[in-house]
């Protein structure tokens, strides 16, 4: 690695840090000034009253529903993702099963799941909707990531382990599987929040006792208006994590990645 790219990569992270920083001091400013001119009838609470609600309902509100949203969502991920994920190598070994998966795949993405989730739930119950809408917000756009990472591997390479006899399966381990990884990851980074989403739609739907979506619903009934912001708040925040634990591996995992990102 060059001396100049070495210095372009710490610069072009610290000023998306710096732009990211001030965005979410606008944001709060912008909100802060929202409930300040009472908008919304004054539904709107400041963020010092959102803030002091959290402090005053503790780890007890928050630590439990965080913990359980956060392992249904965490268990969508993973069953999303495999599949996904899965679908898109087989798509690579037998091409012929295309246009099925990808039917299939748009259809599960078209389908809305808020109409689905009641059948899940009655079929069987328990905090199989949860896990099961958290994995469907994952599947369509990873197995888009997947295949368009698979399809992106070098044709010279590809053709290389032809000519030593190589065969599909190992054009896609030794090429694809490599080449994927950066589509893959963006995929998946844009999985993580939606996997949170699906889990919290999924706590809406009822049939558990705990969440952050069963939270949001109580605080939704006994109009507790700054609990509402509170939790909305818990949910934007573990979706944030999200993204950051999947980014943070994909800088591990994938390090050639940052060096063009810098350029």
């Amino acid at each position: 690695m060059s001396v100049a790219t070495a210095r372009r990569i710490p610069a072009g992270i610290g000023t998306g840090r710096v732009a990211g920083a001030a965005g979410v001091i606008v944001l709060i400013a912008l909100w802060w000034a929202l409930a300040a001119a009472g908008t919304a009838g004054g539904t709107i609470p400041s963020p010092w009253r959102v803030l002091s609600a959290m402090w005053s309902d503790g780890w007890g509100l928050y630590g439990p529903n965080f913990q359980v949203t956060a392992v249904g969502a965490l268990q969508g991920f993973l069953w999303g993702n495999v599949l996904a994920i899965g679908i898109a190598t087989l798509i690579m070994l037998v091409p012929r099963i295309e246009p099925l998966a990808t039917q299939l795949a748009i259809l599960s993405y078209c389908t809305p799941l808020v109409a689905l989730g009641p059948i899940i739930l009655v079929v069987f119950g328990g905090r199989t909707p949860t896990v099961f809408l958290a994995a469907m917000y994952c599947f369509f756009t990873t197995m888009v990531g997947a295949v368009s990472g698979l399809r992106s591997a070098d044709p010279a390479s590809l053709d290389l382990v032809r000519a030593y006899g190589g065969g599909r399966w190992q054009q896609l381990y030794r090429v694809q599987a490599i080449a994927a990884l950066p589509n893959t990851f963006a995929a998946l980074k844009i999985a993580a929040p939606s996997a949170v989403l699906g889990a919290i739609i999924g706590e809406y739907l009822g049939g558990v006792d705990s969440g952050i979506g069963v939270a949001l619903t109580a605080a939704q009934t006994a109009y507790n208006v700054p609990r509402t912001w509170g939790l909305a708040i818990a949910a934007a925040a573990l979706a944030g994590l999200g993204y950051l634990l999947v980014a943070g591996a994909a800088r591990l995992i994938t390090p050639w990645t940052t060096v063009e990102e810098g350029r």
